[in-house]
């Protein structure tokens, strides 16, 4: 396989890690949900939920955006047995703290969980995310969005 440059989010995504219409009231009834899926299809080790829920409690992921905000928690590429990017989009938002000021709160409807086990996919796919959520009106739409599909179409770009 030809090595690509840009990291497609679209190729990370994984049908049973799509979360639409959730009502996860806090990041760690998010994790949860993401653990037991995520473990039940061979994604992740045992590991995955208590370092993904210290990890995001020391670097928080939470980022203002213009709108909205937004979260990408991640953890350790040792938990993870098959790469993926989990979507989230919760009907209410979720309180994460921010990545750039801890002391500061971010209310998130939309959450990328990235399961990444290659010593640079983690900073390739953070880069890509940005360029997502950096565009407002594919922020909207993501927020909106009612099937699997929807995702892949607007993340496949």
């Amino acid at each position: 396989m030809v090595s690509k440059k840009n990291v497609q989010v679209s190729d990370y995504l994984r049908d049973k890690l799509i979360f639409l219409h959730t009502n996860f009231k806090n990041s760690n009834e998010l994790f949860k949900g993401v653990n037991e899926v995520a473990k039940q299809n061979g994604y992740v080790t045992e590991d995955f939920l208590p370092k993904i829920i210290k990890r995001e409690s020391t670097f928080p992921t939470g980022l203002q955006l213009e709108k909205c905000g937004v979260a990408i928690p991640h953890t350790d590429a040792d938990t993870i047995r098959k790469e993926f990017v989990s979507v989230i989009v919760n009907d209410s938002p979720i309180r994460f703290k921010r990545m750039d000021d801890p002391t500061q709160e971010v209310d998130a409807k939309l959450v990328f969980v990235l399961g990444l086990n290659r010593p640079h996919a983690q900073l390739e796919m953070l880069q890509a995310l940005m360029s997502i959520i950096q565009d407002a009106s594919l922020v909207d739409k993501l927020e909106h969005a009612n099937t699997n599909a929807d995702i892949y179409d607007l993340l496949g770009n």
